[in-house]
């Protein structure tokens, strides 16, 4: 009997997870991806002797992506070492660094030392944050193509968590006052390019889980998750095609039946899978007035994240910074809203900075460094002109880091690469730049997130950040099992074998 022919679109995380656990299971796939690389947006940088991850370098809750390997029927730590970072990250401020540890004692103790009288507010934070993440965990595993879902009993407990009325911010002030302890659990907003203040209170998971799973660092770099997985692929018998984009979906009496490729081949699939940017999917992949949701008007007027400034720097000197650094604004709040309400460049940017190759000796020559700077920033519907922007950013950013670290750097740089906003767009086709894809405010969650089983055309389905239950690794990768598991109970109600 003939196999089932998926066809994925993207070979970023969650096209190979969804790629690995399909091709284990029977399916014939083959992955299509526009770059001559793999990994999406988890893939590497490589200038000179230096190398670097082109965007996502934290990595938590491992066990989910050991859990899909398993579903594949390999184990992760086969193909990839995980070395567990004991200083999470630095956070400085311009008054005292907080390095945060899982380690709960240690962490405790800490707290209390820099705020007297907080520790057992964090105790207790970590104690309710469990019981919240127990509960939301179903509603994240899950599809959610109906509102009906909402009445099953994994939803009814798991509303109340979703704290709908109050803000992270607002729930981190239940345990704190003090203005930068309440920002070192919120920050993380952040990677879903999001205002503290603005993203909902359910998202107080994030910071949980960091204390609880730890942060991990991948020798070589996070592109060596993605790197494993492609190896998966191959092993269970999938193909993946480089530098061989798509051009359009074929839809035929709204069914995908196949793709059309940009070298003009035709490729007829029995599924289809999504796993390019969704709203640049959305906007390219369709013909006009075949989808009426997520037409171009649609999607222009639905919100999305914050985009990213980045430095990739080769420094020919050992650097004293720990892993991973967070320098705050002086005025972190001012500076979130000019990055996501009035849509302006900072004059004092929060910035994040790498420093993988003192975990991670493979990155940079003996005695040297490699450094991933990071500045969030305004997506492309700022209006920004990156060209005329870009050197002046660049060297107020190099002058900020400098400042706040008490190191010289710039006289040392022997390799630098920068990426702008306008570069994710129209490079990385990252639709309006917009790094961490469609926001996570209320209306653009779980049922009302684009669904897993795409609601406008039959047989088509998505997987990645812009799909449920949303960005970030873990999730992206949970975004696969779902649509995988989805695809394959298909076959079996339908009593066949793939």
């Amino acid at each position: 009997m003939q196999k089932q022919k998926v066809a994925i679109i993207g070979a970023g995380p969650g096209g190979l997870a969804a790629a690995m656990m399909l091709s284990y299971r029977g399916f014939s796939v083959d992955v299509y991806e526009k770059q001559p690389y793999i990994g999406g947006r988890t893939s590497r940088v490589t200038e000179g002797d230096y190398h670097f991850d082109l965007g996502p370098t934290f990595f938590s809750m491992p066990h989910i992506l050991e859990e899909v390997f398993e579903a594949s029927g390999r184990n992760l730590h086969d193909y990839v070492e995980l070395k567990e970072l004991e200083t999470m990250y630095e956070l400085m401020f311009d008054d005292l660094t907080i390095h945060a540890t899982r380690n709960r004692e240690k962490m405790k103790k800490h707290i209390e030392d820099l705020f007297p009288g907080c520790g057992g507010r964090y105790e207790q934070f970590m104690i309710d944050t469990k019981k919240k993440m127990n509960k939301l965990m179903p509603m994240l595993q899950n599809q959610h193509g109906s509102l009906l879902d909402y009445v099953r009993l994994r939803s009814l407990k798991a509303l109340p968590e979703l704290e709908a009325g109050r803000s992270l911010y607002d729930v981190l002030g239940r345990y704190f006052d003090d203005e930068r302890l309440k920002l070192s659990f919120t920050f993380q907003s952040k990677y879903l390019g999001m205002s503290p203040w603005e993203c909902p209170g359910a998202f107080s998971i994030l910071s949980y889980m960091e204390h609880e799973w730890g942060v991990f660092h991948p020798v070589g770099g996070l592109n060596r998750l993605t790197q494993a997985m492609a190896e998966v692929v191959k092993e269970n018998g999938g193909r993946i095609h480089t530098g061989l984009g798509v051009k359009k979906l074929i839809v035929d009496k709204k069914q995908v039946t196949g793709l059309r490729l940009d070298n003009g081949e035709v490729i007829e699939a029995d599924d289809v899978v999504m796993n390019a940017d969704f709203a640049r999917g959305m906007t390219t992949l369709f013909e006009e007035r075949q989808v009426k949701k997520y037409s171009k008007k649609v999607i222009e007027k639905k919100k999305y994240s914050c985009s990213t400034f980045m430095i990739y720097a080769g420094v020919k000197k050992t650097v004293n910074l720990g892993h991973h650094t967070i320098l705050f604004s002086n005025d972190y709040k001012n500076n979130v809203e000019e990055i996501t309400k009035t849509k302006k460049l900072s004059q004092d940017p929060s910035i994040y900075v790498q420093h993988a190759s003192q975990t991670d000796p493979t990155l940079a020559p003996e005695g040297k460094s490699a450094l991933y700077i990071l500045a969030p920033v305004p997506n492309n519907f700022s209006g920004i002109d990156w060209e005329k922007e870009k050197d002046k950013f660049r060297d107020l950013i190099w002058n900020l880091v400098e400042e706040k670290t008490g190191q010289k750097l710039r006289d040392s740089v022997e390799v630098e690469k920068i990426l702008t906003p306008f570069d994710w767009e129209h490079d990385k086709q990252v639709y309006k730049g917009a790094t961490f894809n469609l926001a996570h405010n209320l209306g653009q969650m779980m049922y009302f997130r684009p669904h897993n089983q795409f609601e406008e055309v039959d047989r088509l389905w998505l997987v990645g950040g812009g799909t449920h239950p949303g960005s970030g690794l873990p999730t992206i990768f949970e975004s696969a099992r779902i649509t995988s598991n989805a695809i394959t109970k298909k076959y079996h109600k339908a009593g066949m074998h793939v």
